[in-house]
């Protein structure tokens, strides 16, 4: 089931607000068909492949929890500074942690397909805006931290938190 988004310049309200009522039963439909979609594409697939790879995976897994510890104990002490007595430690045992996960397969992979997904995401968000107005401001693509130990899986992400 293709569902065709009108090009921008088409529709009856960028160009003619006079053009008739909104039929938000009709939009709505069309936003539940555009959810399927994305939810059936190739790169939601992905994510959620290496999503369930990476929760399964004991090590990766194991690397998320101590790098949260870490993580904690590093903001911990810059909120004192690099006065701290702990500080550069902690930053440095936060900055093994991650380079050990940026190093791990599932990891890596997930942060991938994440950012594949984000990807789609900001592009359909485009194409929805110019088909209003050109003067929409879409924030820019790569709102996801990047996965494990980046900001979204210390604890945004399924996996993680």
């Amino acid at each position: 089931m293709a569902m065709q988004l009108p090009a921008a310049g088409t529709s009856g309200h960028k160009d003619n607000p006079a053009a008739g009522p909104l039929d938000m039963a009709a939009l709505l439909t069309a936003a539940y068909d555009l959810g399927d979609m994305i939810n059936q594409s190739a790169d939601a697939a992905d994510y959620l492949y290496w999503k369930a790879q990476l929760a399964q995976d004991e090590e990766a897994q194991a690397l998320i929890r101590r790098f949260r510890k870490a993580k904690e104990r590093f903001e911990e002490c810059s909120r004192f500074g690099r006065f701290h007595p702990d500080y550069h430690e902690a930053k440095r045992e936060a900055a093994e942690l991650q380079r050990q996960l940026d190093e791990c397969v599932s990891v890596r992979r997930f942060k991938a397909a994440e950012q594949a997904v984000d990807d789609m995401l900001h592009e359909i968000a485009v194409l929805l805006a110019r088909a209003v107005s050109d003067d929409i401001k879409v924030p820019g693509s790569g709102s996801v931290q990047g996965g494990c130990g980046s900001g979204s899986c210390s604890g945004g992400c399924a996996s993680c938190g």
